[in-house]
């Protein structure tokens, strides 16, 4: 089931389906973000923005705004 990555929960992990902003498509692949990559939701701010991630070993941190853009679905566990 897919669902935007500003939507799960602090520990889910999931797989990268696509970025739907163009814009963000572009600097998220420069820094290594693309479909099929494996993320962890870390922790989120007091008010829930932004967002921690660890993706490849690095820690990203996003905004909900630019975290609504990437479609993600539920990794196996």
């Amino acid at each position: 089931m897919s669902k935007s990555l500003s939507e799960i929960i602090v520990g889910e992990k999931v797989t990268v389906e696509h970025i739907t902003h163009p814009y963000l498509n572009t600097k998220l692949i420069e820094m290594g973000m693309h479909a099929g990559l494996k993320l962890e939701l870390l922790y989120k701010a007091p008010f829930g923005d932004p967002i921690a991630i660890s993706m490849n070993g690095s820690i990203l941190t996003l905004r909900l705004d630019e975290a609504k853009y990437i479609q993600v679905c539920s990794s196996p566990v």
